[in-house]
């Protein structure tokens, strides 16, 4: 298993919002997350992906205890090993496509991430390979504005891809898409974890990106059904 998260609990006030829940994924898995609005998805995504920290419970992944680590380290671990690709983009608007997909390859440099080996010329080449990769040559001196909805998608998808990481995680990755769009969309990820072998780990209310999953949970009031 590649992620694994014991009896994880999540309060905001008074609310309970993850009741001792646990997870776990394998390796190369494509794995939906999916249940009502409220239901505590999007706090579990964000707890695996150590954007939030857990009130009690652990979570390990590829074997480290992450939130044991250091912020620096955490930071830096966050960069190597996990993509994020969020459903309103965050794309950064003042940059092209192809410095936004740089991005968390060059800032990799300043958390002693992998990515220090690579010089700019490396990590330009790899982000235009990936650019190309999810059928955006031609578009990598267009700034978000410039670009579909789909398309910065695509973009958002490759950034998460930069530092070849072992995990991404999505969150409702598809949710302002057209149905067209969507289905694409879709099938990128297949095609991502065919080629490069990612855990994928999607939160979503699309049932049929659902049903393409290797695996679907359901969360409801903060627990596993």
């Amino acid at each position: 298993m590649i992620i694994r998260a014991g009896n994880i609990t999540k309060a905001f006030g008074n609310q309970q919002v993850l009741k001792g829940l646990s997870f776990e994924a394998s390796r190369g898995e494509v794995l939906s997350i999916v249940g009502a609005s409220g239901a505590g998805k999007t706090t579990l995504l964000q707890i695996l992906g150590t954007i939030l920290t857990p009130d009690s419970g652990n979570v390990l992944i590829d074997g480290v205890d992450v939130f044991s680590l250091d912020s620096k380290s955490l930071s830096s671990f966050r960069n190597q090993k996990i993509g994020f690709v969020f459903q309103f983009h965050h794309l950064l608007p003042e940059f092209t496509a192809l410095e936004n997909v740089m991005l968390p390859a060059l800032i990799g440099r300043y958390e002693g991430a992998a990515s220090e080996r690579l010089t700019d010329s490396q990590i330009r080449s790899r982000a235009t390979a990936l650019l190309g990769e999810l059928g955006l040559s031609g578009k990598e001196a267009s700034r978000p504005a410039q670009l579909s909805g789909g398309e910065q998608q695509r973009v958002a998808i490759a950034r998460a891809m930069i530092n070849s990481p072992k995990i991404l995680f999505a969150d409702e990755p598809s949710g302002n898409l057209d149905s067209r769009t969507k289905g694409e969309l879709h099938d990128l990820f297949f095609k991502m974890r065919d080629t490069h072998g990612q855990t994928i780990v999607i939160v979503t209310h699309d049932e049929a990106l659902a049903e393409r999953c290797d695996r679907s949970l359901t969360l409801r009031d903060g627990i596993f059904i």
